[in-house]
């Protein structure tokens, strides 16, 4: 449910970035008066293995159509709300600064779309309340896929509402969203089941994390997270270096949704010089576009042109690159975001 540029006006592009940096510095302050030294390396090894789960498409059967988690709701259970926002704000923005997934403009979006709904809406109204009084491993299955598919609902609404009001005619408000809203229920449901299962591993290894999230208290001082630190960490470079060549190459839900609608699954650029600036800083930042090395000009255009790629699940180096360096960007943003906070409240104490 990444957007792309095309999609937004810059009125709405920078009104949701506003919200979003809004959010972001909310989510700072909550952090800083809240901080858990232990829990900063556990921010950072979930936001690297969030990064490479996201590069693993499923495909959706009898759609043509693809999902990646979205990753929020499950932060928001292991992290709490406000440092899961910060984490998938520090996802987002590697993504799309170094590898052009989902645009500079659309980036405010993208991360109020994925992070506010599941974090600040479904986790305290859903999971919260299914949970609480029973943590057995059913409630939690049911409360990760209502929550889950709560979120994604959002999200696909807000996009079809962000798209209709940049003015995007191409894409008729009621016809988009019958597109987002079902493709997204079923991605939402595969993407339930997995948020329990990853929960479920963390309740079992180290529950006093899910009870310290719950409660809003500091871990105890005896409870160590060094070996699901390790494991989340482990599983990232995984995932990321091998488990993204089995990515499904269909689109995915937003970009099915729009080729259903207009036939093609790109728009046209939107023109102006916001747009086209951005769009220059987003290629020279982008050092692994689309999850590859840069090819040269001819090959890519060859490429355009309808050259067969290789057979699937071949080995691509460049994704194998792409999913290990991303984790570890992921994993050094969150991690000087935690200390940052941790420097502040310390000088605040001081």
């Amino acid at each position: 449910m990444h957007m792309a540029d095309a999609l937004l006006s810059p009125a709405v592009g920078t009104t949701m970035l506003a919200g979003t940096l809004g959010t972001v510095a909310y989510c700072s302050r909550k952090l800083r008066e809240n901080v858990d030294e232990k829990m900063i390396p556990v921010m950072g090894v979930t936001g690297a293995f969030l990064f490479a789960a996201q590069m693993i498409n499923f495909t959706i059967p009898g759609t043509g159509s693809s999902g990646h988690l979205g990753g929020g709701m499950l932060l928001a259970v292991l992290l709490g709300p406000h440092a899961a926002f910060l984490v998938m704000a520090s996802v987002l923005t590697v993504q799309a600064l170094f590898f052009a997934d989902g645009g500079l403009l659309a980036l405010g979006s993208n991360v109020w779309n994925l992070g506010v709904y599941p974090c600040f809406i479904a986790y305290p109204l859903i999971y919260r309340p299914l949970t609480r009084n029973d943590g057995s491993s059913g409630k939690i299955t049911i409360a990760s896929i209502v929550g889950v598919v709560t979120g994604l609902q959002l999200g696909a609404f807000s996009v079809v509402l962000q798209t209709v009001l940049s003015g995007r005619s191409e894409l008729p408000f009621v016809t988009f969203l019958l597109m987002m809203l079902p493709i997204h229920l079923a991605i939402g449901l595969v993407e339930g089941f997995v948020t329990a299962g990853v929960i479920g591993y963390v309740k079992a290894a180290r529950p006093e994390i899910l009870e310290s999230v719950e409660q809003s208290r500091p871990l105890p001082a005896r409870v160590r997270v060094k070996r699901v630190a390790i494991v989340f960490l482990g599983v990232a470079i995984v995932a990321g270096g091998t488990l993204s060549w089995f990515a499904s190459s269909n689109p995915d839900g937003l970009e099915w949704s729009i080729e259903k609608v207009m036939g093609k699954q790109e728009l046209s650029k939107q023109e102006g010089r916001v747009a086209s600036v951005l769009e220059s800083v987003q290629e020279k930042t982008a050092l692994l576009p689309d999850y590859d090395f840069r090819k040269p000009a001819g090959a890519q255009e060859g490429a355009e042109a309808g050259e067969p790629e290789s057979s699937w699940p071949a080995g691509k180096p460049g994704r194998s690159a792409s999913g290990i360096v991303g984790s570890f960007l992921v994993l050094g943003a969150v991690l000087c975001i935690g200390f940052v906070v941790k420097a502040l409240r310390r000088k605040q104490e001081g």
